[in-house]
């Protein structure tokens, strides 16, 4: 089972958590590298196919890996489930919320019938984006009271993650016109705002590098309520000056 295999797709399909990853020590990176890799590949089930049964069954192979990974069972014949299941038996990962993130991305595959998921963008942000950083805290050692102030802290992010990806979720038919109303927009944005700063001071301790994942989602959190046009638009950026320059400070002072 191999760390790297997980860390070259992190930096292939998801630059901004691999450059966070590799900002933390190296006794917790291949945690983060697993987990993020893991969330590429569900994140990616629903948009490969237009057949909601293949997407199903996509998502369904990560939900019995995770179960044959508590169970004791054989690893699966994939890059990522070897060192998945490795994490789990090593961290204490708790399934039920890894399973509950697999299940989230069904709203990527029925995204204009809540009915058939049974909950709408904030639930789905919350267990996807908010559930990631739980898991990741987890694995960098936090406990349960640092995995809920991680939840919160994740949810904002994928706040500002979701926001970011507006065009293209438009473009494949997955964003809902109410979701777009700028004072939908500017009030889920201060939201998340509003999360950071109530955990801005929290004692993370060994789960910070998780936590450092999120060092855009202020910026960009910000640039939505000052014109949330930026959104449909698609000119919510940070310079790569800043993008770098932000987090290795954070690195250098052990914050997030």
């Amino acid at each position: 089972m191999s760390i790297n295999a997980c860390a070259a797709l992190v930096e292939a399909g998801d630059p901004e958590r691999f450059l966070a990853a590799m900002a933390a020590p190296a006794d917790v990176r291949g945690g983060l590298f697993v987990l993020y890799a893991l969330n590429l590949e569900i994140a990616k089930a629903p948009f490969v196919t237009q057949e909601p049964m293949i997407a199903e069954m996509r998502l369904q192979f990560w939900r019995d890996t995770i179960a044959d990974a508590v169970a004791g069972k054989a690893v699966r014949a994939h890059e990522v489930a070897a060192p998945l299941a490795a994490l789990i038996n090593e961290t204490g990962l708790d399934a039920a919320v890894l399973d509950e993130m697999i299940a989230a991305r069904r709203f990527d595959i029925y995204p204009n019938d809540t009915d058939q998921v049974g909950f709408d963008l904030d639930t789905y942000l919350r267990r996807t984006s908010g559930h990631l950083m739980a898991l990741t805290a987890r694995a960098c050692g936090g406990d349960a009271v640092v995995s809920d102030a991680a939840t919160d802290v994740g949810e904002a992010m994928g706040i500002a993650l979701w926001m970011r990806a507006v065009p293209d979720l438009i473009g494949h038919k997955r964003a809902a016109a109410d979701d777009l109303d700028s004072d939908v927009l500017v009030a889920r944005a201060k939201r998340g705002l509003d999360a950071l700063a109530q955990h801005r001071n929290v004692a993370f301790g060994s789960a910070v590098p998780a936590l450092r994942a999120a060092w855009l989602t202020a910026p960009i959190l910000r640039q939505v309520v000052a014109d949330p046009r930026r959104v449909v638009d698609g000119t919510l950026a940070v310079s790569e000056f800043r993008k770098r320059g932000g987090l290795l400070r954070r690195a250098v002072l052990n914050r997030w």
